[in-house]
């Protein structure tokens, strides 16, 4: 992970010298955080995971003249992110499709039993309530910079948090009947 203070030159580099090696950089620091963010949120989507971290990628680069440095970059990144993934699902529910297949790459022959419990549970969440698991369990981020990132007062995170733990709970304890 970089420093706050490496993330500021390397946006400095590419705002001011436009070079694409200083947002290489950046790109390697948070992909695979950023991919494991979509992959929890699509429900284990690899394919939709990886085209919306490159959509993310595409958009933080032609927009990094905005990125102010009032919050860490992964903070800006995250929520350029999840911008994408509603613009998705709102694009996919106009057009009266699915918007979150049942998990392509799963393979429930090959997981144990408390995977699929887990899966089945997540699923059974709201796309903010599986966003504030992801972030606060997955990606062990602070409340605060949760709710930098989904743009909502830290009280909202707390209460998504508090009844997505219930869902949770509710259908693991239902699956186990």
């Amino acid at each position: 992970m970089l420093s706050r203070l490496e993330e500021i030159a390397l946006v400095a580099k590419c705002v001011l010298a436009d070079d694409r090696h200083a947002f290489g950089r950046l790109v390697e620091a948070y992909q695979q955080s950023l991919r494991q963010f979509f992959m929890n949120l699509t429900m284990g989507d690899a394919f939709l995971s990886d085209d919306l971290a490159q959509d993310t990628f595409l958009k933080a680069y032609t927009s990094i003249r905005s990125f102010r440095g009032t919050a860490r970059f992964g903070t800006w990144l995250y929520r350029i992110g999840y911008n994408e993934f509603i613009s998705y699902r709102r694009r996919r529910s106009e057009a009266g499709e699915e918007t979150i297949a049942a998990e392509p790459g799963f393979d429930p022959s090959s997981s144990t039993e408390a995977a699929i419990d887990i899966n089945a549970a997540m699923r059974s969440l709201s796309d903010s309530e599986r966003a504030v698991v992801t972030l606060f369990y997955f990606d062990d981020l602070p409340i605060k910079r949760i709710a930098d990132i989904l743009l909502m007062p830290e009280n909202t995170v707390k209460s998504h948090l508090h009844r997505a733990k219930q869902h949770l709970a509710q259908t693991i304890n239902y699956q186990k009947l």
